[in-house]
């Protein structure tokens, strides 16, 4: 079977990670993976850092492929000042790698390399109309139509972290009551400080949505109504993505993919009431089937778009 051996480089906010992996059309194989974390570094000294780690693994590689969170330029490979990586601005990222190791590079929104991923090698393999939704740190989406990837005029396709659902609420995307403030890791965290502060009830600082689910499996009436409050939005987010994109498969990552079945209990009756029945009958809604690894999928499936 022909191969290539191909590097993904995936750079987010708190940390990166550079994997090898064999791949063919249909498969990818990681025989390679490290991180390194990103705070504390420029944006020069995250590439150098890469760029010297490449050089150590002593391997023959045929191409590069990078997923980065937006906004960003695929067509010139340039990062254009990510929310998540102050001091990122007009990065040429794929000119950096292509000059130092002379082979293909190519560069990808963290939610379009994820979905394109999902889509070739994961819960979306075989579909043609597809849609990913990141549900991480922040919530972007990646669209598959007719078994191509749309990424939009300007590479801004899938943004729906930036609509409003409410005139108020937790900040995402720099917009209070986003999709983003309640439909997202940092958001669920940030709206569970604001309902406690409504009610006078103390949470720590660093309080997550793990610590959220945590409180949830303990019982927790306070922590439970915070996260049926964040899956009815998402709820009204998928209702959308239902009625306008008409899609056979959504598929979800980060904190709805390790808690998918509560999710689906809350979301499941509000689908049926919100979306159009004929859509909504055609549509599956299923985690990320590359589960963790997802990321260094995704930065593999780049470099080979």
């Amino acid at each position: 079977m022909n191969f290539k051996t191909s590097l993904g480089i995936d750079i987010g906010g708190t940390k990166c990670a550079l994997s090898a992996g064999e791949c063919t059309a249909d498969s990818v194989t990681i025989i390679h993976r490290e991180e390194f974390p990103t705070a504390g570094l420029t944006w020069r000294q995250t590439l150098e850092t890469f760029a010297k780690r490449i050089e150590q693994l002593d391997r023959r590689f045929d191409n590069i492929g990078i997923s980065c969170g937006g906004p960003l330029d695929s067509r010139r490979g340039v990062i254009m000042s990510p929310p998540n990586l102050p001091g990122w601005d007009n990065v040429p990222a794929v000119e950096f790698f292509s000059d130092r190791f002379n082979v293909p590079v190519h560069l990808q929104n963290d939610a379009n390399a994820c979905a394109y991923a999902e889509w070739k090698f994961g819960a979306g393999r075989g579909c043609r109309n597809m849609v990913f939704m990141t549900f991480g740190t922040g919530l972007g989406a990646g669209i598959i139509i007719d078994g191509k990837l749309y990424a939009g005029t300007n590479d801004n396709a899938g943004e729906i972290g930036h609509i409003r659902l409410a005139p108020d609420g937790p900040v995402g995307y720099n917009k209070a009551g986003s999709a983003e403030g309640f439909c997202s890791g940092a958001g669920m965290a940030k709206l569970a400080k604001i309902r406690a502060k409504e009610r006078g009830i103390a949470l720590p600082d660093d309080f997550s949505a793990k610590d959220l689910f945590k409180r949830v499996d303990e019982g927790d009436e306070f922590c439970l109504d915070v996260f049926r409050e964040s899956a009815t939005h998402l709820a009204t987010i998928l209702a959308y993505t239902i009625d306008i994109l008409n899609p056979e498969v959504i598929v979800l990552g980060g904190v709805f993919m390790r808690q998918s079945e509560r999710f689906m209990r809350e979301v499941s009756p509000i689908l049926e009431r919100e979306a159009l029945p004929l859509a909504r009958q055609v549509c599956r809604i299923v985690p990320a089937g590359l589960s963790e690894n997802i990321g260094d999928y995704a930065a593999l499936a780049v470099a080979n778009m």
